[in-house]
């Protein structure tokens, strides 16, 4: 089970009462205190937000669950959909005060793609201003039709408020229960994580909803990886959740089509926390260790589950990190790439001959995150500078080049020819031949395509080129030679090498021969505000480059919310989620996910390329046979 909400909803309090109630915890934890027990992070206890996926287990009823609790900020969304993709079921918790949030919205939506079942627990009905009959009327509204409440509060916004669960026979919960599995139904249970009230009916609704089916400890092993962390002394750990058959030490897998890797420790997680194993079975979420090249979304074995597969949305903003000490450039870097090892969005992006790393984001939440935490793991304090939308670059037209083995100007030993096409948006890169594919070795070719990859990720203007279509219209190569009674000559024989830095020239020149368009992230948003205060949002959006599609009123009533759909740039998601609270009086709701990638107009922004960048060598081929590295 999985427990998701909008920040401050109250998830990580009702983590801790689930773990109260069942025995697991003899005290209660709290977000204020930096005490609870799935906050383990230092930097979580210090800002009293979850910021990696935690792992607890306990037992209900002679159930055994696992339970995860995630982060709630919208700059994590990536650690939330991982976390959802392993799960079997999830509770969405709702603010009895705030009611629907922002990140509810995110978050509901996302359960109903990946068709999770869940059920809906709207906390904090003890506090001053909760009132669950306006945010049950809110859930039927914004989130789904099909919700389902189980009881009603008594005295709700006081100290004394208590949940009355309705009295329901056997056939109406298997009823419930069939229909919840299948996606028709969405269970509400009213309570408080802070008082206990409507806690121990959450916990038998989601004990009805395990799986009765018994665990499938036969055969290959299979599973999938959601989580990779260092333990302080360096050692790699794996988070797995069993999807089929028996894990055992000193097993061989191959994770990720990989090659085979030995598993040298188990722990498994059981009510009383972590216990070493020899075995991990089908369902129980286990701690690997010994598996060097697992990365999380990794799966192994075979997969017969529906779930388990995310595609999660790209980072659409970037900044480049720096060192306030310009000597510890390679422990910023050994800390960035620890961080994206356990994040595989924190994509990084490096040119050693600038000694400048780039680092994907979400928001800017991530940001100080991050600075944060490569201060307390790595020793590393590190600067960042302004946030930039990431662009991509799309092929305008055809463009071609080659050159001659053996004729000048031509440094290198081989004989090649590229042309580039355009190709469909999401095709990828397509790499095709006009050459017999015997013209050379593979290796060869398996070389041209690496220094094809590498033109393309930098492209006329810096950007990636993720979509083209290149076309091998030229080879040759000498093969190996030697002086008589001599080892093998490398200035005599082609090597792949030569195909690889000629591979990354000649692409270079077709790329600028074609023509490239720069075009820059387009979020879809979703803007729900008072109607009083649409007019003063409508005028907002130019500010921002939004570009509003539709506007419709949600239920009826002179209080009933406006909802806008549109467009906006992903550079100005920030900008707008700021001015929001003061343009609606914190009423507003936005949400807002990558949808396109939309022509710039004007100059198109660049990007620097790393160096050396085979762009400026293009048609000044004296000077790369001076300067073209080896390597």
């Amino acid at each position: 089970m999985g427990v998701v909400a909008h920040v401050d909803a109250g998830k990580t309090s009702l983590t801790e009462r689930l773990l109260f109630e069942t025995g697991v915890l003899d005290r209660l934890g709290r977000v204020d205190d930096g005490d609870t027990q799935t906050d383990t992070m230092a930097l979580e206890r210090q800002r009293g937000i979850t910021i990696r996926s935690a792992v607890a287990t306990f037992e209900w009823r002679g159930t055994v669950v696992n339970l995860l609790d995630t982060p709630g900020h919208s700059d994590f969304v990536a650690e939330v959909e991982r976390a959802l993709a392993v799960l079997d079921a999830a509770v969405l918790v709702v603010s009895a005060v705030e009611g629907v949030q922002a990140q509810t919205l995110v978050l509901m939506r996302a359960l109903q793609r990946l068709r999770l079942p869940a059920v809906l627990f709207v906390n904090k009905v003890d506090r001053a201003g909760a009132d669950p009959e306006r945010v049950l009327t809110q859930v039927a509204e914004r989130l789904t039709s099909d919700a389902v409440p189980l009881g009603l509060v008594e005295a709700p916004g006081t100290s004394a408020a208590a949940y009355e669960p309705f009295e329901l026979g056997p056939s109406e919960r298997e009823s419930l229960r069939a229909r919840t599995l299948a996606d028709t139904a969405y269970p509400v249970v009213f309570g408080s994580a802070v008082t206990g009230a409507g806690v121990p009916e959450l916990l038998d609704v989601l004990v009805d909803l395990a799986d009765t089916e018994s665990d499938a400890t036969q055969g290959d092993p299979s599973g999938v990886v959601f989580k990779i962390e260092r333990t302080e002394g360096g050692q790699r750990r794996a988070f797995v959740r069993m999807t089929g058959g028996t894990l055992r030490v000193r097993d061989r897998v191959a994770v990720a089509g990989g090659a085979p890797d030995r598993v040298t420790g188990i722990e498994v997680f059981e009510p009383g926390g972590l216990r070493v194993e020899g075995a991990a079975t089908d369902g129980r979420i286990a701690v690997v260790r010994g598996w060097s090249g697992a990365r999380v979304g990794d799966r192994f074995g075979p997969q017969t589950r529906r779930r388990y597969a995310v595609e999660l949305t790209r980072p659409s903003l970037e900044t480049v990190v720096e060192p306030v000490d310009p000597t510890q450039r390679g422990r910023l870097f050994t800390g960035l790439t620890d961080l994206a090892e356990q994040d595989p969005l924190i994509a990084l992006r490096q040119d050693d001959g600038r000694g400048e790393v780039a680092v994907s984001l979400y928001g800017e939440v991530q940001k100080e995150v991050l600075a944060a935490l490569l201060e307390q793991d790595h020793g590393v304090r590190a600067t960042f500078r302004p946030t930039t939308a990431i662009c991509v670059e799309r092929v305008r037209g055809v463009g071609a080049a080659h050159q001659l083995i053996g004729v000048a100007p031509n440094p290198f030993l081989a004989q090649l020819g590229l042309r580039v096409e355009p190709a469909p948006v999401d095709s990828g890169l397509e790499l095709a031949l006009e050459v017999e594919l015997g013209s050379m070795p593979p290796a060869f070719f398996a070389a041209v395509e690496e220094g094809v990859r590498a033109t393309l990720s930098e492209g006329v203007h810096g950007w990636a080129v993720p979509d083209a279509r290149v076309v091998v219209t030229h080879s040759g190569y000498y093969p190996r030679q030697s002086a008589m009674h001599a080892t093998f000559d490398k200035s005599m024989s082609s090597t792949a090498q030569d195909f690889r830095s000629l591979a990354k020239l000649l692409l270079a020149e077709a790329l600028t021969r074609a023509g490239t368009t720069v075009c820059a992230p387009i979020h879809a948003f979703e803007l729900e505000v008072p109607q009083d205060l649409l007019g003063a949002v409508l005028a907002e959006l130019p500010r921002h480059r939004a570009v509003p599609l539709t506007t419709t009123v949600l239920g009826s009533g002179h209080h009933a919310p406006a909802r806008l759909i549109g467009e906006l740039p992903a550079d100005e998601v920030h900008g707008l989620a700021q001015r929001l609270p003061h343009l609606t009086r914190g009423e507003g709701l936005l949400t807002t996910h990558l949808d396109h990638y939309a022509p710039v107009t004007g100059s198109p922004p660049s990007r620097t390329r790393a160096l050396p960048d085979p762009f400026a060598q293009i048609g000044d081929w004296t000077r790369i046979q001076r300067t073209w590295p080896a390597g």
